[in-house]
């Protein structure tokens, strides 16, 4: 697909018939089995499945983390597979943010400071005013120049969020943000993202295992054995819980052993 072609579609990352294979076959471990997703500018996905349905490892093919063994991503109009890791490392410094459960922030740099890494790094030229906007946006204002060892876990989230954020890229994935997060923390993180979608046209994709967290999104993908299983729009926690218990009957269908892919993969 060239890059008219994906404008054209309208998505910032699209996966075509992805295959994951980790060792050799026939006996390698199949993580993903022939995945075509796309995601639009603009949305809030989450994507969910039982263990070993493959999510983590779609989730570091989008994001340019891993490779596939075949299939095709195109990530902001640029397919993957033709680049080089200087190439894609700073494609993944420029147009995505990163959001993970432990946050990974660096103990001995402030808030201030964690936030600007990613420009620093990059040799960008630090808007501070653009850079306490945001900080303020998140809740931050009075902490900016505390450390994380200072901080409770949503607001060390919320300092990886604006991390995420500084660099206004055309993705931001997630792979269980709340997981580390009570609940009423973990709604507030989830609004940060909604809101980054709503205000500033973000895609953000986040793989979760919370019915809660998914209903937060625009839409939800169901991956059960490596292979798309479904999806709801503007899905509710019940909804999302009722498929979630359907998962086991979908991949049995598909194997009469109940077995599903051999050795399928989170």
């Amino acid at each position: 697909m060239d890059r008219s072609s994906f404008q054209d579609t309208g998505d910032v990352v699209r996966l075509h018939d992805v295959r994951k294979v980790y060792g050799r076959e026939p006996r390698g471990v199949v993580a993903l089995n022939g995945v075509s997703l796309g995601f639009r500018r603009g949305g809030f996905t989450a994507v969910m499945g039982p263990s070993g349905s493959g999510k983590s490892t779609f989730l570091h093919c989008a994001a340019g983390l891993d490779r596939p063994t075949s299939g095709s991503v195109i990530l902001d109009g640029r397919e993957l597979s033709g680049m080089n890791e200087v190439e894609l490392t700073k494609l993944r410094r420029d147009r995505i943010g990163f959001v993970f459960q432990a946050f990974n922030l660096l103990p001995a740099l402030t808030v201030l400071q964690n936030i600007t890494l990613p420009l620093e790094l990059a040799g960008r030229k630090v808007n501070r005013r653009a850079v306490h906007d945001l900080i303020d946006r998140v809740g931050l204002g009075e902490r900016r120049n505390h450390r994380p060892g200072e901080l409770s876990g949503g607001q060390q989230q919320r300092v990886a969020i604006a991390r995420a954020l500084i660099a206004e890229p055309a993705l931001i994935v997630g792979d269980e943000p709340t997981g580390a997060l009570d609940t009423q923390t973990s709604l507030e993180i989830l609004a940060l993202l909604r809101e980054s979608v709503r205000a500033g046209g973000q895609t953000v994709l986040i793989v979760t295992h919370d019915p809660v967290a998914a209903s937060h999104a625009d839409r939800v993908v169901f991956l059960a054995d490596g292979q798309v299983a479904g999806e709801l729009h503007n899905p509710s926690a019940e909804r999302v819980a009722e498929r979630m218990t359907h998962l086991g009957a979908w991949s049995a269908r598909r194997d009469p052993r109940g077995a599903g892919f051999a050795g399928a993969v989170s």
